[in-house]
């Protein structure tokens, strides 16, 4: 129970330190979203008070006039009532209105594209520690290289060869825009085959840091006093391998993978722009490309959310796989 208030408090004082650079941050950054707001208006032939300035201001989620430190306070006041303001570049629409409507595309895609990737190549990886030295080593360097490849030239290639080439899936979208979105079987099936080529793209270039990983810890654990006992014992291979081996040198994987996840919100901007995917990468880099401070700090908010919940949730797991760790906590 100790280990676990330990854990809690160390998070929140992590999320409220991320809070504090979230609203610093964009405040350090040249230009002002009410600035950009007002010359829009200002183009289009409005006219521009103090009042509306303030307005505009209080719009997107605080008051510029107002002193540094009651801003702060309303900012956090304003993200526990789940309000970060509007967007400039979908305005009006509400901050968490566009990152709720593009979150299920990045989730789903680079959430089942990373978990793919990490049990494909931890077995992988365990195969290969297993038999170190074999033909079975020569997907090592292969996926090494594939993993050093730039995002979006492989994106790139893998758009020439199987869509453009082949024609086998579509190259670029998140589904079919003829189609109504929503829980109907046409929709479903255009949105699965749009997501096959980003989907593949991820799981190409994060498999070899996986296999790489599990391999070196299976050749390091192999090497372990309680392996070579059982082994000295005669226990089958098959055993040692699934209960000795790879379930010690599987454990830095598991934090890994933790933070992976974490990591799933912020998606692949480079291969979301690539396939012009509706997923939150796409988001970020309209916010950043229009100077939109509040999305850009509404997606910093829930990344770090994501990573904090995905590490807090690996710690209390580890403790229960590794009760070792309980001690050193």
């Amino acid at each position: 129970m100790n280990y676990v208030i330990r854990k809690l408090g160390f998070y929140a004082a992590a999320l409220w330190a991320a809070l504090t650079l979230n609203f610093i941050i964009p405040r350090l950054l040249p230009g002002n979203p009410v600035d950009i707001l007002l010359a829009k208006l200002q183009q289009r032939g409005g006219s521009i008070t103090e009042e509306t300035r303030k307005s505009y201001s209080i719009l997107l989620g605080g008051d510029d006039t107002q002193p540094i430190l009651a801003q702060y306070w309303t900012y956090l006041v304003n993200i526990f009532q789940g309000d970060l303001g509007v967007s400039i570049s979908y305005f009006p629409a509400k901050v968490t209105d566009v990152i709720g409507a593009s979150m299920p595309w990045t989730v789903i895609l680079v959430g089942v594209s990373t978990i793919i990737a990490a049990l494909l190549g931890i077995l992988l990886g365990a195969l290969v520690g297993w038999k170190p030295g074999t033909w079975l080593d020569s997907l090592v360097p292969a996926t090494t290289l594939l993993a050093a490849v730039p995002y979006f030239w492989l994106a790139l290639v893998l758009v020439y060869i199987l869509s453009r080439g082949l024609g086998l899936f579509p190259g670029q979208g998140g589904y079919n825009v003829v189609l109504d979105p929503g829980f109907n079987g046409p929709f479903i099936l255009s949105a699965i085959e749009h997501a096959i080529l980003p989907a593949l793209t991820i799981v190409i270039a994060s498999l070899g840091g996986w296999l790489l990983g599990m391999r070196n810890m299976m050749v390091s654990t192999l090497s372990e006093d309680y392996v070579l006992t059982a082994r000295a014992k005669g226990l089958p291979d098959r055993w040692i391998l699934r209960n000795y081996a790879a379930r010690n040198a599987v454990l830095p994987s598991v934090a890994g993978f933790a933070i992976s996840l974490g990591f799933v919100v912020s998606g692949s901007v480079v291969t979301e722009q690539v396939f012009s995917y509706p997923g939150i990468g796409s988001r970020l880099l309209a916010a950043v490309t229009n100077n939109d401070y509040a999305l850009m700090q509404g997606v910093f908010l829930y990344i770090t959310i994501a990573v904090l919940a995905a590490n807090l949730l690996v710690d209390l797991l580890y403790s229960l796989v590794d009760p070792r760790t309980r001690a050193r906590g």
